[in-house]
């Protein structure tokens, strides 16, 4: 890359890169948990692992919410010569940089399903569900904006608002293969 050119990928989609798997991995992790007997038993792991996955969904769909917002808003445009990186790879990118991460958390909410079925599950699910909710909030500030928000990847490895990250860029709601929110954009 030429001096000044930066390699950008869309917030949106690195939010929305751990929903699908936190989501599967959690529903596997539940329907495994639901052949365990436990030691509360399977109607009392099930209404926890509900009441955890409403919590946990509303937590994972708010935090930080601030830091974005005040990202979005002193976002700087995005120069002629930066780089946009295609949603394929920046979902690839992302998922597998966390693969051992969702691993682990798979392999505990198993576990935790010993004590009480499903509710491990049930929070590994919440978690994505409530990554998808971030994504879609996100979508729908963008298009409000008629702007798309992108992030360095040199500064990816702690999310989109980490400790590295300075701030976002923007460019016009067209730019790129990704829809707002961070879906495939439709043909």
């Amino acid at each position: 890359m030429g001096r000044g050119t930066q390699s950008l990928a869309r917030v949106a989609v690195v939010v929305r890169a751990g929903a699908a798997p936190l989501w599967w991995l959690g529903v596997v992790a539940a329907g495994t948990g639901l052949l365990l007997p436990g030691l509360t038993g399977r109607r009392i792991g099930v209404l926890a692992g509900a009441a955890l996955f409403l919590v946990t969904a509303a937590g994972v769909a708010l935090v930080r919410r601030r830091r974005y917002t005040h990202f979005a808003d002193c976002a700087t445009r995005a120069g002629r010569h930066d780089v946009l990186q295609d949603r394929r790879v920046t979902l690839r990118v992302v998922r597998r940089s966390r693969r051992w991460w969702l691993l682990l958390a798979f392999l505990a909410a198993v576990a935790s399903s010993l004590v009480l079925p499903a509710a491990g599950g049930a929070v590994l699910a919440g978690a994505g569900a409530g990554l998808w909710l971030k994504a879609v909030w996100l979508g729908r500030r963008e298009q409000a904006a008629e702007t798309l928000l992108w992030l360095r990847t040199d500064r990816l490895a702690e999310g989109p608002v980490g400790k590295r990250a300075k701030g976002f860029r923007t460019t016009g709601i067209a730019a790129g293969d990704a829809a707002p929110g961070g879906a495939r954009r439709r043909r």
